[in-house]
């Protein structure tokens, strides 16, 4: 069995094709925010009336294996609860989808998991921190959150930590920032590759990317961001980045949001006049802020002429990006939905991957710096994501056998 990352975008493709790579392939997201809905007591079994997620709409669009968010907000550190959020999320992972859907999801800790659950006919579901503020300054939690099955961590969310400094305040006046990892930053990037966890550079700032390319032994992903050339925003990577990555064999996974794919201010503008009207509107129907803007996202999408800035063939743009400057095998996907305000029309939830796999498959019968072998449409797309993740652990697992060897000797 051979695991692929399969991306997205629109064109036309006999659907018996889209359906057999499917079948044969693993489609694996590196970042999904449901289960900021699951603690709250949405069940992901049933269809949900709002938001992106739902185990009939992950059925419907194919998924094999899903990082599953454990998000910590930036406001659990002045309230000292950093670590005990990230334990009730790491705990409606494990407990609230996976435990309570038994036949249907099963937590995966490797990639030979990911491979049988896929066997079986279940969704592979995993782990991942985002925001290293969660270890509250401690590589003792960081080991107990790896017992717990967390497999990555975004070593910043929007704000700078007591060890690394994050793309999301870099600017902002009165921010204490390190000028990238701090020392102790450094020996967090190093634990994690002892332990096997992979390091994710999604919301860290540039000298804190470049610090962690200088201090880790393993691959690094970005689990859930787009390419700056095309959209200059800084949560985005650099070529240079996407490039260093790739070399050290990691990969870069692209965000569907719409303010990460493109820059279409008069529309950006008027899309966000009518958010802010219609979450005034909403706000009688949730506390929850998030649940608030799950609700006018797909309210705004099922209206009629409502302004999309981002299309599938945003995300195509990108993707085509990093096939260019880093080969195929350093691009993945990375949704984010469930944590985002906008998707792309055609691409707006977790059912619509068939809509990129078909575009994909069309774009790869016309693509110019595919390889000099005459391949099918089917395989040039397995030839893009094929082995990513895979590649990507095993040399983690690589870089883990070395390491202990090391101690051992």
């Amino acid at each position: 069995m051979r695991i692929a990352i399969v991306l997205l975008a629109f064109a036309l493709a006999p659907d018996e094709e889209v359906r057999r790579l499917q079948r044969d392939a693993i489609l694996i997201d590196t970042h999904n925010d449901a289960p900021m809905r699951t603690r709250a007591g949405f069940d992901i079994g049933k269809t949900a009336a709002f938001g992106d997620t739902d185990l009939v709409r992950l059925r419907a669009g194919g998924l094999g294996a899903q990082f599953f968010s454990a998000y910590v907000p930036a406001s659990m550190v002045a309230a000292n609860q950093s670590a005990h959020r990230a334990l009730e999320m790491i705990d409606t992972i494990r407990h609230d989808i996976v435990a309570r859907h038994p036949n249907r999801f099963v937590l995966a800790l490797t990639a030979a998991d990911i491979v049988e659950a896929h066997r079986a006919g279940k969704i592979a579901a995993l782990i991942g921190i985002e925001g290293g503020h969660a270890i509250e300054d401690s590589l003792r939690l960081l080991r107990d959150y790896y017992a717990l099955g967390v497999r990555y961590m975004t070593l910043t969310h929007s704000n700078t930590n007591g060890w690394a400094d994050s793309s999301g305040d870099i600017r902002k006046a009165g921010v204490k920032h390190h000028g990238g990892l701090t020392e102790f930053g450094r020996s967090v990037v190093r634990e994690m590759n002892r332990l096997g966890m992979l390091v994710d550079v999604s919301h860290v700032a540039d000298d804190t990317f470049w610090d962690v390319m200088e201090t880790s032994s393993a691959p690094v992903i970005a689990s859930h961001s787009s390419c700056r050339a095309l959209t200059p925003e800084l949560r985005n990577m650099t070529d240079d980045m996407i490039r260093a990555m790739a070399k050290k064999g990691g990969v870069i996974h692209i965000n569907f949001a719409c303010s990460f794919l493109t820059r279409q201010p008069a529309v950006n503008e008027a899309r966000k006049a009518l958010q802010k009207k219609t979450a005034a509107r909403l706000r009688s129907k949730s506390s929850e802020e998030h649940e608030v803007t799950l609700m006018v996202k797909t309210e705004l999408e099922r209206g009629k002429g409502v302004p999309v800035p981002a299309t599938i063939g945003d995300v195509l743009a990108h993707i085509d990006h990093v096939v260019k400057i880093a080969g195929v095998d350093a691009v993945g996907l990375g949704s984010d939905f469930d944590g985002i305000d906008c998707a792309p029309a055609g691409l707006e939830d977790v059912s619509k991957y068939p809509n990129l796999i078909r575009a994909l498959l069309e774009t790869a019968t016309r693509c110019a710096y595919c390889g000099p072998r005459r391949r099918s449409p089917e395989n040039r797309v397995r030839s893009y994501f094929e082995n990513s993740l895979a590649r990507t652990v095993a040399n983690r697992a690589a870089t883990l056998r070395s390491s202990r060897a090391a101690i051992e000797a």
